[in-house]
């Protein structure tokens, strides 16, 4: 039954995807304006026609002069057209800059001589449909000092997880003799820190959207102290599993809100290397905790996992300071909210002096106004019953979430120090040394996996990964399964996994989720892929001894082998490629993806809403000029 809901868990999520098939984009996602101008495309698609601005003007360059050859020459002709204006039809047409102000202009057909003067409905299937705004370029934008600053505050929330996976490691072995556990409580005082994460990440989406993501990141730190405190006083089993609840209640909450802050605080640009920052900041944790073994290694057990526990106090309260002092409340929360000004403020210690804040503040209302007009046009339940597109994007992003733990990880790294003893390592300093050694090694890795996201993009190292985690699974497995294998070919398999692990599925499974799932459901969404990613965790930690009793420690390895090539079919359907995209693309780019016409009818809708002076009220679709 236990290898059955590993399989299970994999199979549901290959075979639902595969149901749903990859549809080929739409000759639209090749288009991504980053520079103001007037295009008109014909019925395929194909022909883009920029109109360059006008010698004359001397405003900026929102107008544009008209200079279409199949424009009409009569005085009468509108000589300047806002530069938001892309048209998609089989005629070509210009608009009559008298009706721009309304969402239901008035077009002049200029493609055909029969159709000049006529007065089209924008809801109607022969009118021109605007696709395309300009938007707020940030190629090339270098990153602030600020920036750093604020990722590298939210990234301390992630070290809570990778402290007490490290300090685990190494004081699971103190607990068996200090209270008395046995093989089967162990496993479940570890394996459970995954499933009360599952349930903090649930509530985090509800703490994130109502207090903001600051407000998040102080219910995590603060859980996390008080369950550490509980442990650390522990005198029985019950004692130290009701600590082990508020502690993995804190770290749901941290890996929840961390890529989802962290993204929300980062151009487009460098948001892949930034947000690897979070996994980086995990394994800075696991350092520290395999550490706490070195420092407390002569006290004796029933004090020394007590001082070791203690030690994970630290990093929370710092965030706790920098939180208050430090972190501002994320631009696009505060969008979401109406406190534009503020969110201003924010934008400007994030973007350079010369950017222009105000169109950056445009894209994120209009992407969050579309993404909401997606939701409303189908329902309000976007998660349990989405459109095509949103589906595609909880696929992928829940996907990657539950991936990076069926691969293994926090089982191994949990029972790290028991494996090394397996493969014939002796006990001692030397062998917490290797610990050590593993997750320096691990954290070198994913210091340059972020810039490698951001260079080679996310499908290249989340395969590249994939592949270099099955072939150290296999080497581990033939450790075990020949005993004249040296137990330094067991130090090279546990390297080589932790290695390519931190080169792309580490960071990437939470670099995807972050990013593919739109605003609207961002929070929410984030929290479903948090609790998958725990809940899988808690399933393969909490039966690692008895798999490996069940199938051998070999046959524990193969298993993971073959899991690891059925993630790798199911991303070479699913993953498309996001490097590069704005966050505010998304919701259009997997649309196009897959055909999702709510979403598109939601983008025209916007676009022709979007027209409207801020004090002029909308009208509503249908309604003629």
């Amino acid at each position: 039954s236990i290898v059955g809901s590993h399989l299970a868990i994999f199979f549901f999520e290959f075979f639902y995807a595969s149901y749903l098939g990859q549809q080929r984009p739409t000759a639209l996602s090749n288009f991504r304006m980053a520079q103001p101008l007037i295009s008109i495309e014909t019925e395929d698609y194909n022909t883009m026609e920029p109109i360059p601005s006008s010698p004359e003007s001397d405003g900026p360059e929102e107008s544009t002069s008209i200079s279409h050859p199949f424009s009409p020459s009569s005085p009468s002709s509108p000589t300047t057209q806002p530069t938001s204006i892309q048209l998609v039809s089989p005629q070509e047409y210009t608009y009559d800059s008298d009706s721009l102000s309304n969402p239901v202009s008035q077009v002049k057909g200029s493609g055909s001589p029969d159709k000049i003067g006529t007065t089209f409905n924008l809801d109607s299937d022969d009118s021109p449909i605007p696709v395309i705004s300009p938007t707020f370029d940030d190629s090339g934008v270098k990153v602030t000092r600020s920036t750093y600053i604020f990722v590298m505050c939210a990234a301390l929330n992630s070290c809570n997880l990778g402290y007490d996976i490290g300090v685990n490691t190494g004081a699971g072995k103190l607990l068996e003799e200090s209270l008395g556990l046995s093989k089967y409580e162990l496993e479940i005082f570890m394996g459970s820190l995954n499933l009360f994460a599952a349930t903090g990440a649930i509530c985090a989406s509800t703490i994130s959207d109502r207090f903001g993501r600051r407000g998040a990141f102080l219910v995590a730190a603060i859980g996390f102290i008080f369950g550490t405190l509980v442990q650390c006083f522990a005198t029985s089993y019950a004692t130290l599993m009701l600590g082990r609840v508020f502690v993995g209640l804190g770290v749901g909450f941290g890996l929840a809100i961390d890529p989802i802050y962290i993204s929300e605080v980062s151009p487009a640009e460098h948001r892949g290397r930034l947000v690897t920052w979070s996994e980086i900041a995990t394994n800075v944790g696991i350092v520290f905790g395999f550490s706490s073994g070195l420092i407390f290694y002569d006290v004796d057990a029933n004090v020394a996992w007590r001082l070791m526990f203690s030690m994970g106090i630290i990093l929370p309260s710092l965030l706790i300071f920098f939180v208050i002092k430090v972190m501002p409340e994320s631009p696009r929360w505060l969008i979401s909210k109406g406190r534009d000004e503020e969110a201003k403020v924010v934008l400007q210690t994030i973007y350079p002096a010369s950017s222009d804040i105000d169109l950056l503040v445009k894209d994120i209302k209009n992407a969050i106004k579309r993404e909401m007009a997606a939701e409303n046009a189908v329902g309000w339940d976007m998660i349990l019953f989405p459109t095509p597109s949103y589906r595609r994007m909880l696929l992928v992003g829940v996907g990657s979430a539950i991936a990076q733990q069926l691969v293994g990880i926090d089982a191994i790294q949990y029972f790290l120090d028991y494996i090394l003893a397996e493969a014939g390592v002796e006990e001692g300093r030397g062998r917490i040394g290797i610990l050590v050694g593993l997750g320096v090694l691990k954290l070198v890795v994913i210091v340059f996996a972020g810039r490698a996201f951001d260079k080679n993009g996310r499908r290249p190292l989340m395969f590249l990964s994939l592949f270099g985690l099955t072939v150290a699974v296999f080497i581990l497995a033939a450790t075990f399964l020949f005993e004249d294998l040296s137990a330094s070919m067991g130090i090279i398999g546990l390297a080589s996994y932790l290695s390519f692990f931190s080169l792309g599925m580490g960071p990437g499974a939470w670099l995807i989720p972050a990013e593919v799932f739109s605003t609207t459901i961002r929070a929410k969404a984030m929290s479903v892929a948090t609790f998958m990613n725990r809940a899988t965790g808690t399933i393969v930690t909490s039966s690692f001894f008895t798999l490996a009793r069940l199938l051998t420690y070999s046959g524990f390895f193969i298993l993971l082998g073959f899991i690891n090539i059925g993630i790798m079919l199911f991303f070479y359907f699913m993953l498309p490629e996001t490097k590069g995209r704005s966050l505010e693309d998304m919701s259009m780019y997997f649309a196009e993806l897959t055909g999702d016409s709510s979403v598109l009818d939601a983008e025209r809708r916007l676009q022709n809403s979007s027209k409207l002076p801020d004090d002029e009220p909308e009208l509503p679709i249908g309604t003629l000029a």
